[in-house]
């Protein structure tokens, strides 16, 4: 058989998001004209190209991109899991797991979207087959006082919404178990029995005030309103208190979107951290990485439901994933102008609150020129 033609890199752009940032419930608050995400696009020379996103500052992202560029240029983008090994083996002595990491994640996610295009298949099918055609989000959502805790999930439960996932803002920062629980009441309530509900503390925040004996007693609070998991109960580093954790805890614990490259998880799966992983598709190492993570976890009998608090491509790459390795869960950040505002046909829920996996070829999803150039000052950039 004769092998097929490359698709040699001649250029990868990357394009920061301004403008519209959703908040993030941080210490220190995320602005609109900050940039928190970026989307990449890699040009080949058969003139295929393929989008991925980043969750970092898009002008670090174009640094890191200039850094890379002796080793992207002229690669064959149709082999997306060879080189970002090639880009992850020759960035170790600059430091791996920060901007140039989350760089490469954008590479692959694609490298993948052009194989996808190139072979007429979906990245999903691509990476081992298709086990489900739609998969439920969670709506991703701050946690707000009770009242307006209330009104918020009420509304995306008036969309559609079967799933929400509350966190970060007073929760635990206000130093008021009786708030917390008020909260998380309230998120309930306006949910409904039968909705799944989970929380995340967000203890990857500065300054995180709390530490495991907090941790405990909250997550007993948890389990009597059937919380489906307690995530980033801990600060990042907590290994040992998160095990002890996830002993001891009535409800599941999730976590690991901090953290980067396959190698950076092992210790956390091998001492038994998490019930839940959570790796980010757009931080951790592309498509490729997220791949091994999960593999790696169900290994170790631990769930994988990426972490997708970013663009509709990052969220697109999470449901080509979910597909492959029959997950029945993505976050899906609610009223986010970068997941609701930046394709060419958004994504929509059916009835029974489920969105459809794409099934055209790559990431199956359009970018639209007109929509990002409220977001990015030079959108044509990104198609040609």
């Amino acid at each position: 058989m004769t092998p097929h033609p490359p698709a040699r890199i001649r250029s990868v752009v990357a394009a920061p998001l301004f403008g519209e940032s959703p908040k993030g419930g941080w210490s220190a608050e995320i602005r609109p004209e900050d940039s928190i995400h970026a989307i990449i696009a890699v040009h080949t020379q058969c003139g295929r190209i393929g989008h991925g996103s980043v969750f970092t500052d898009g002008r670090l992202v174009q640094a890191a991109v200039q850094v890379l560029e002796p080793l992207w240029r002229g690669e064959n983008a149709l082999e997306p899991e060879r080189v970002t090994e090639k880009l992850h083996q020759n960035t170790f002595w600059m430091g791996r797991g920060g901007t140039l990491t989350h760089a490469i994640s954008g590479i692959d996610i694609a490298m993948w979207d052009v194989l996808g295009q190139v072979a007429g298949l979906p990245v999903g099918q691509l990476l081992g087959g298709s086990y489900r055609t739609s998969v439920q989000p969670y709506c991703s959502v701050l946690m707000e006082e009770p009242a307006r805790m209330t009104d918020v999930i009420a509304g995306y439960r008036d969309q559609g919404f079967r799933a929400f996932k509350i966190g970060w803002g007073p929760f635990g920062r206000a130093l008021d178990t009786k708030l917390d629980e008020a909260i998380v009441r309230a998120a309930r309530e306006a949910a409904g029995a039968g909705a799944r509900l989970f929380v995340d503390a967000g203890a990857s925040d500065a300054h995180w005030p709390h530490g495991l004996k907090w941790a405990i007693r909250a997550a007993d609070m948890l389990q009597g309103y059937d919380v489906g998991w307690f995530e980033e109960a801990l600060k990042p580093d907590a290994l040992e208190d998160y095990v002890e954790l996830r002993r001891r805890s009535p409800v599941p614990i999730a976590g690991g979107e901090v953290l980067t490259r396959r190698q950076a998880f092992l210790p956390w799966l091998a001492r038994g951290a998490f019930d839940i992983v959570q790796p980010d598709v757009t931080k951790v190492g592309g498509i490729s990485e997220q791949r091994r993570i999960a593999w790696t976890a169900q290994d170790f009998g631990v769930a994988y439901v990426g972490h997708g608090w970013n663009t509709a491509l990052g969220l697109a790459a999470d449901l080509q994933l979910a597909t492959a390795l029959n997950t029945d869960l993505v976050e899906y950040i609610g009223g986010s102008p970068y997941v609701d505002g930046l394709l060419e046909e958004p994504f929509a829920l059916d009835e029974g609150g489920n969105l459809a996996i794409p099934a055209t070829p790559g990431l199956g999803v359009r970018l639209s020129r007109e929509k990002l150039a409220r977001y990015t000052p030079d959108p044509g950039a990104l198609f040609g």
